[in-house]
């Protein structure tokens, strides 16, 4: 199957996983993937074999640290809401964005990454080419129908070499994936519940964002799209 960007040319076809070493995940080792970039890869549902263990971690981690709508630099509210997981979380207010060790909130550490967390990661990771990843944050971000993200680079972390596991749970997105310029133009694809985006190398700082998220439920997390973001960020 071949895949167009919004000016009509192919940028990517649909292929298989084959020979990969998915240990935990050694059940998804026939997904479909999609090859969006050079070094960028989407993993059609390679997150749902372990959803139970997903969910309830995760609602673990919100019991703990709350989640919060964060203001931008500019003063603006996000449209999404946010905590995090791991030794550092991500921080958005007027002072700028950042890595933090303590939840501003509660003023304590972040809760641990759960061990589903970060085997998904470096497994998915691995299958895209990126072996040895130990992401030391996951960004949870909350999207009500309505909430979006605008085009932006991930930036914040000291090493560009690690690749971004992105997680998508719950009601469908679609997916802006530019180029390493704003202008550039962007693919979309939907992202539906279990799937997996992977991005590094000479794709890492692309820009991407999300569009409005449309009305809808889904079985497992409601009227929500929840997305896991893991980085490499200290």
């Amino acid at each position: 199957m071949v895949f167009e960007s919004e000016d009509g040319r192919e940028v990517y076809r649909e292929t298989t996983l084959k020979g990969q070493n998915l240990v935990l995940f050694d059940g998804l080792s026939d997904a479909t993937t999609l090859q969006i970039g050079p070094e960028s890869w989407l993993l059609r549902g390679f997150a749902l074999e372990h959803e139970t263990e997903l969910l309830q971690a995760l609602k673990r981690i919100i019991a703990e640290a709350s989640l919060r709508q964060m203001i931008t630099p500019g003063g603006q509210n996000m449209s999404v809401r946010t905590t995090s997981c791991g030794r550092l979380g991500w921080v958005s207010d007027r002072k700028g964005y950042r890595y933090e060790d303590r939840d501003p909130v509660s003023g304590r550490p972040w809760p641990a990454m759960p061990d589903v967390f970060s085997s998904l990661a470096a497994t998915a990771a691995d299958a895209a080419g990126f072996s040895d990843f130990e992401p030391d944050a996951c960004l949870v971000n909350q999207y009500s129908p309505g909430a979006k993200m605008g085009l932006h680079q991930d930036k914040d972390e000291r090493d560009f070499s690690q690749p971004i596991v992105s997680v998508s749970l719950g009601l469908p997105a679609t997916f802006l994936f530019g180029g390493l310029r704003r202008s550039d133009k962007a693919l979309r694809m939907e992202l539906q519940h279990g799937d997996v985006v992977v991005w590094g190398g000479e794709d890492r700082l692309r820009y991407h964002g999300v569009l409005p998220i449309m009305a809808g439920r889904h079985p497992a997390l409601g009227n929500q799209r929840i997305n896991l973001t893991f980085r490499k960020a200290g």
